[in-house]
This record gives structure tokens, sequence and C-alpha cells, in this order.
């Protein structure tokens, strides 16, 4: 059996976003839990434990950006890596997610490739 390579949580609240970057992580030898959004995300982060989380900005109940704050004020979830993926390309939008200390910033639509390094990267430093 190949070698995991690490765990993620993807978070998104559009299903066909999050099944994409969940199949293409999977291919890639990780192993992949999905979330429906921000709260959904911390219901399950302690069960899960994952490596890395992909976090949609715009969802329903709690947004990326709040979710984030969450997971970095909390000592069991700050040391997790943060990868936001969203439509929000804008200069203040970067600026607010490495602000709350995400480890990388990828815009919609998104490069599956470029996606799987930057996960692979950041596993490989957790």
């Amino acid at each position: 059996m190949a070698e995991v390579l690490g765990k993620v949580l993807v978070v998104d609240d559009d299903e066909v976003i999050r099944q994409l970057i969940a199949v293409n992580l999977n291919l890639e030898g990780f192993e992949v839990e999905t979330a429906t959004d921000g709260q959904d995300c911390l219901d399950r982060v302690r069960d899960v434990k994952p490596d890395v989380i992909t976090l949609d900005v715009m969802m329903p109940r709690l947004d990326g950006w709040s979710t984030a704050e969450k997971l970095r004020a909390e000592p069991d979830t700050s040391h997790i890596r943060v990868v936001l993926v969203t439509a929000r390309a804008q200069d203040d939008d970067r600026r607010r997610g490495l602000g709350i200390g995400v480890d990388a910033y990828l815009t919609k639509p998104f490069d599956p490739a470029e996606l799987i390094e930057v996960v692979r990267e950041l596993a490989a430093r957790s």
C-alpha cells in the first residue's frame, strides 16, 4: 500500500469543488476528510486531526476568515496548516488571510497541480 502523505480536511460549501479537491488529493496519496462549512470544520477538526485544512472563505454559518481565526486561537488546532482556497482575489483579502496566519492563499479557479504542491509542502512541514 502507498505511503499516506498526510491527512487533509477539505472545507467548502460547494460539493463539486469539495469533491474536486478531495479526489485530486486522494489520488496523490493524501487521506482526505471533508466538511461543508466552517462550523462543520470546527465540529470535526479534533476528531479528524488533519495536517492541512483547505478552507473556502465564502460559506454559510461560519466563513473561512472566522474559521481560520478560531483555529489559530485554540492551542490544540493552532499548529494545523491552513490553505485558503477562495474566489476572493483582492490584495486586501490576501493580506487579511496572511494577517490571520494562514499558510497559503490560492484563488479560484485554481490549478489542481498547484493546490497539490502547496498541500504537499505544508503537510511535509507539519
